[in-house]
């Protein structure tokens, strides 16, 4: 079940809201505890009993690292965690392509692991094992209640693609949270817009994105493709981030924000500043601070930096594009750190142009698994091999142009500032624009999603 699905909507959301507000101040961690199982149940029956055990695991693990506070049992019970965590994703996520990949290098015939992939592994195993270590730093309190912990593990809205949530975040939340009909519509609002992200604009522009990826390819066309990608795959994540981020509000909670319109970034070290940001802080706080970032000189600081970069790479995917895509951004930050950002900061039009090139090409490493369509899309990008325009992308130029060009626009704060802009100059009340705004992404989104069968949601695959 996703959020932007007929069922979640008019079956699903309805009775979780109702059973929630029903339910006494005292339960009603355990009541979301049961629904947001149930909801994992529906598109993973199988694996919730894994869910559990990573619950049951984390939970025992901080316990335990409170209890042997500074002496080595508890950095043993940490390390229980952390290797336990590491061991599930690997095992699940991992196995396959290291099997595999082993066989093509040796000229061997092992057999490969064929594992279905646990939806939103890697999101709530770095949620809890992230609980475990900030227990150990004394940056978290101890959770003694398994029911609360076991809410903030499963906890529907942000379970399946984030935001990654750390417990130290949410903790006091966990004990007890403020309702209102401020923020229940606040959250409503947000709820509405990602859904309208997500549904009008990310799957419009990812049905013509395969379309036009397995065509004819021509300079231009491939281009165009590749910036149909881009949108696709921005206006999905993020549209599902403000999704998560309105049901927690409907729900009394307060999730980090996890994009920042990383499209008008001047540098790549400026654009992951901005897209994925839970998972940055994530690989901040957890691994390149620990590793001694910046503190141990330049050459160390490089090191730190690829340690991250192939574990960011590689948590996106098995495959060795997402290892080239991690090693890509790696050297474009190396390069920027060094002498590169002192100079695009002083190019404002340049820099921002330099940054959605790179970000394009970084794309196309990030879309296709096969390394060999890499090759052939990029070198088409480059004008290798394919002619400057074709008929396909002269029909799709000329149709796409206003979808585009609302997408573009969609990515900046323009919308945001003309509201304002608008609410203020002719004395119009706030209230009433947002509104119209909001019933009409609604209808709009709900007409869609009853008419169309082209739904999908990249990031559950990661």
């Amino acid at each position: 079940m996703i959020f932007s699905s007929p069922m979640f909507f008019a079956v699903y959301l309805p009775v979780v809201l109702v059973l929630y507000y029903l339910s006494p101040r005292k339960v009603k961690n355990l009541t979301l505890f049961i629904l947001s199982l149930i909801f994992y149940g529906w598109g993973e029956p199988v694996y919730v009993s894994l869910m559990l055990f990573s619950t049951v695991l984390d939970y025992t693990c901080g316990r335990m690292v409170d209890k042997y506070r500074g002496t080595k049992r508890s950095k043993l019970w940490l390390c229980v965690s952390v290797c336990a965590n590491l061991g599930l994703l690997g095992i699940f996520k991992y196995s396959g392509f290291v099997v595999s990949s082993v066989n093509s290098l040796l000229g061997l015939s092992l057999k490969v692991p064929q594992l279905a992939l646990p939806i939103g592994i890697s999101f709530y195993t770095f949620q809890t094992m992230s609980y475990t270590i900030d227990v150990y730093r004394g940056e978290a309190p101890v959770q003694k209640d398994i029911i609360a912990f076991g809410t903030y593990v499963t906890l529907f809205p942000q379970l399946i693609a984030g935001p990654i949530v750390r417990y130290l975040d949410v903790a006091e939340q966990m004990k007890g949270r403020g309702h209102s009909f401020d923020k229940f519509g606040e959250g409503a609002s947000r709820f509405v817009c990602g859904m309208s992200k997500k549904v009008l604009i990310a799957n419009t522009l990812g049905r013509l994105w395969e379309l036009m990826s397995q065509g004819q390819l021509s300079l231009v066309g491939s281009w165009l493709g590749i910036i149909c990608y881009a949108f696709q795959i921005y206006f999905d994540f993020s549209g599902y981030s403000d999704m998560a981020i309105g049901l927690g509000h409907m729900l009394g909670f307060t999730f980090p924000e996890n994009f920042n319109y990383p499209y008008v970034s001047r540098s790549i070290t400026e654009f992951w500043r901005r897209w994925h940001i839970s998972l940055g802080t994530w690989f901040r706080e957890y691994l390149y601070i620990p590793l001694g970032g910046n503190r141990k000189g330049p050459k160390r600081q490089v090191v730190n930096m690829l340690a991250v970069w192939l574990f960011t790479g590689i948590w996106h995917g098995a495959g060795w594009n997402f290892l080239l895509w991690g090693l890509y951004y790696f050297v474009l930050l190396s390069i920027e750190k060094l002498f590169l950002l002192k100079h695009l900061k002083k190019l404002p039009v340049i820099s921002n142009i330099y940054t959605l090139v790179a970000v394009l090409f970084g794309w196309v490493l990030f879309a296709f698994e096969d390394m060999g369509m890499v090759m052939t899309y990029a070198g088409a990008m480059l004008g290798s091999g394919v002619p400057f325009i074709n008929s396909q992308a002269i029909y799709y130029l000329t149709t796409l142009a206003p979808l585009l060009m609302a997408a573009a626009v969609g990515s900046t704060q323009l919308p945001q500032k003309a509201y304002a802009a608008l609410t203020k100059k002719d004395n119009i009340p706030a209230a009433a624009v947002s509104g119209v705004l909001i019933a009409a992404g609604l209808i709009a989104s709900l007409a869609y999603l009853v008419a169309g069968t082209y739904n999908p949601f990249l990031y559950f695959r990661f």
